[in-house]
């Protein structure tokens, strides 16, 4: 029996672990932490906290993928009370309706906008200055970066485009993230595969093909290859827990500068206990930033949107995500730049800054499938033979919208 190697237990190592093993290899993951999950890791009670906002978009191909696989499980979406209780920061005030110019953006098809071009300059070009600034900053909160108008136009408007999609495409797995690592978790044992968590691998075991699913920070490390770089951002990240009171926001979007505030309890309660809300945010900061700015870019929007806020904090908790957050393009160039999946001599890269298409996990998730079928081809025991592929691949030239 083939066998394959997985170094890194998040989202692509185990969609790359659950692959090969549907096709018949003989699968070993290694996960250096005593759980796995990654970035998609979901904290302990009472506070089931992602690492930052998290949302799986239901026109993703990892949707269809999880589906088959009865691995989706109970899914929150946003509730239409909680519609009505999304606020947008412009103009020093709260308001409830987003500027027309964001909206009529938001409708443009994101094949028309230029990757040579930065979305800034395009979005003025058609919307002018004031929609264009708003349309940036509103799409960072899938982008967690600080300039989202210095990126490539067909890199931010394919998110704007998702973002503003009605119905929302955004879900949320009850009970958090690590819910649904768990069943990836168990299906892939159940396939064989063998899951070594607490297990760090510090050299590229031989004669075995090998998918390290990891940050490009540690892929470097563990290849010995400085080459593999993606631009990414720097972002602070906000969980505040509050005693409940009165009819709190459910988001707060700052269309002045990039940030995001979200009550996640409004669409799954059982992440906070009774009587308290769990609110998560993302405010990215640039070079010349620290988590200090970030923060207090928080508290202005939480006393705007949530009055009281400091007397009813029960658990507050602020870090800094750096290059932690997925690629993001600048002008000219597309995820077919990025760091290539196939680093030769039967080693594969995985992850959330490689060169596979997607908005955020969509891309951990397409490269996993590529880095797998790729593996399988390179085992010993396949040469010349193409494995089925056990679902689907990422195609030439798509968005995985």
């Amino acid at each position: 029996m083939d066998h394959i190697t997985v170094v890194g237990g998040g989202f692509a190592g185990l969609t790359a672990a659950i692959t090969a093993a549907e096709a018949g290899a003989a699968v070993t993951l290694h996960e250096a932490h005593h759980t796995l999950g990654g970035r998609a890791r979901t904290a302990d009670g009472p506070y089931l906290t992602n690492e930052g906002p998290h949302a799986l978009y239901h026109r993703g191909p990892h949707w269809a993928w999880l589906r088959r696989r009865g691995l989706l499980g109970p899914m929150a979406r946003v509730p239409m009370a909680a519609g009505s209780r999304v606020f947008f920061h412009r103009d020093g005030a709260l308001r409830r309706i987003p500027p027309l110019g964001m909206v009529r953006l938001g409708l443009r098809d994101p094949v028309r906008a230029p990757v040579d071009t930065d979305f800034a300059t395009w979005a003025t070009a058609g919307a002018g200055p004031a929609a264009a600034r708003a349309a940036a900053h509103f799409s960072a909160v899938a982008l967690f970066h600080h300039d989202p108008g210095a990126l490539s136009a067909a890199f931010v408007q394919e998110r704007l485009r998702r973002l503003t999609a009605l119905p929302p495409e955004a879900h949320f797995p009850r009970g958090g993230w690590g819910q649904l690592i768990g069943r990836m978790a168990a299906y892939a044992r159940d396939l064989g595969v063998r899951l070594e968590t607490g297990s760090r691998v510090d050299a590229l075991p031989e004669n075995t093909p090998v998918i390290v699913a990891t940050s490009l920070a540690a892929a470097r490390r563990l290849l010995g290859d400085e080459t593999p770089r993606w631009t990414g951002g720097r972002t602070v990240l906000l969980d505040l827990a509050l005693r409940t009171a009165g009819r709190d926001p459910y988001i707060v979007s700052d269309l002045e500068a990039p940030g995001w505030l979200e009550r996640f309890t409004a669409t799954d309660p059982s992440l906070a206990p009774a009587g308290e809300q769990l609110l998560q945010g993302q405010f990215p900061i640039g070079p010349g930033n620290d988590k200090g700015d970030g923060v207090a870019r928080a508290e202005r929007l939480l006393d705007l949107g949530f009055p009281g806020w400091r007397e009813r904090v029960v658990r507050r908790r602020e870090a800094v995500a750096t290059d932690r957050t997925g690629a993001v393009d600048l002008p000219g160039t597309t995820w077919r730049d990025r760091p290539r999946i196939d680093r030769g001599g039967g080693v594969f890269l995985a992850g959330d800054q490689v060169a596979a298409p997607g908005v955020l996990v969509e891309v951990a998730f397409n490269s996993g499938i590529e880095a797998a079928m790729l593996a399988l081809r390179r085992a010993p025991g396949r040469a010349g033979r193409r494995p089925a592929a056990p679902g689907p691949t990422p195609r030439e030239g798509s968005s995985a919208a």
